[in-house]
């Protein structure tokens, strides 16, 4: 019998282990488990008395040349010493891992792993911590480009706009601020003075959740699988938006705040220009992540990407705007 087609598998952890073996040269004690099957699938692998994490990326979700890229990048802040989770060479000397699915070529790669735990709540020193380790990143970044993605405006808000009302009712008060806030960054943006702008590569997806923390300032960055090219103002913005929404306390978020960026600019500053534009750069990659949710719906966001779910994304995005003493007529 013919077997079904699939769209989306998840490959045996045990059987993963034993390819490993194979791959990398481990003992027969390796051991492999899921971790987490998200935009891409997740495994933690323990093979002679060391952990690491192999991901296996979702079919047609990035060529081989973008994960190759991403790599690149990663050894790049390696030998820059920023503390990053980094790829591991095969017996061969190879990276990427083609894997064969019943769904088509999907791509693996191991990593190391990434010491320490998330932290939901940070201190005030780790958000400085995490300031200094940003600013070094984008020091190794800027002026750099990938053969990845450029998050220009048009990526970041405007077409996510197309993606979401695919699953959403366009006749919805949070469609329609959806749609508007894209024409109105698409404008917003283009009046920006893109001199005072600096460029290079970006993670674009730096919250607590894609960094582990040791003794709360020994930090190490992992999940580049966003990275692109674009302003590297935008890692600031995601993170202050991210941090905004994860600390409730607002006089706590302004400490926090104040401390991220009194770490970021003790080693690069960010010029007023980039100050200025940061509550919107946040609004900008808000939609784009709303979007990604749009596109990935058959094989990860359907779990929770309902009409209430819209509501409550919208509001967390609103309420920054309005904290930030942003252009009211975005949302009223």
């Amino acid at each position: 019998m013919t077997p079904f087609p699939v769209t989306d598998s998840t490959l045996s952890a045990p059987h993963l282990a034993l390819f490993l073996q194979e791959k990398y040269g481990f003992d027969e004690g390796t051991t492999c488990r899921i971790f987490r099957t998200g935009i891409n699938h997740t495994y933690l692998v323990a093979a002679g008395g060391l952990r690491y994490v192999f991901r296996v990326y979702s079919y047609q979700w990035r060529t081989e040349t973008e994960i190759a890229e991403e790599l690149r990048l990663l050894n790049l802040l390696r030998e820059n010493e920023v503390s990053v989770s980094y790829p591991i060479e095969d017996k061969n000397q190879n990276y990427i891992q083609p894997i064969p699915a019943p769904e088509g070529l999907r791509y693996g790669v191991l990593f190391s792993f990434a010491e320490g735990q998330k932290i939901r709540n940070l201190h005030e020193n780790t958000c400085e911590s995490i300031g200094t380790l940003m600013a070094r990143m984008h020091q190794g970044t800027l002026n750099l480009n990938l053969k990845r993605v450029d998050y220009t405006v048009q990526e970041l808000a405007v077409l996510p706009y197309q993606y979401a009302k695919k699953y959403y009712d366009e006749s919805l008060e949070e469609m329609q601020f959806v749609k508007k806030a894209g024409g109105y960054l698409a404008t917003f943006f283009a009046q920006a003075d893109t001199s005072q702008l600096r460029k290079g590569v970006v993670h674009l997806d730096l919250w607590y959740d894609n960094m582990n923390i040791v003794d709360d300032s020994d930090i190490t960055l992992f999940d580049f699988d966003f990275c692109g090219n674009g302003w590297l103002f935008l890692d600031v913005s995601y993170f202050v938006v991210q941090l905004f929404n994860t600390e409730p306390d607002k006089e706590r978020y302004t400490s926090k705040l104040n401390a991220f960026y009194r770490g970021y600019q003790a080693i690069t500053p960010l010029t007023e220009e980039e100050k200025r534009l940061i509550p919107y750069a946040g609004l900008a990659i808000w939609l784009f992540y709303l979007g990604v949710q749009s596109r990935r719906f058959d094989n990860w966001s359907n779990i929770f990407l309902t009409e209430n779910y819209l509501k409550h994304f919208i509001g967390l995005i609103i309420k920054w705007l309005d904290f930030n003493g942003a252009d009211p007529n975005l949302w009223e």
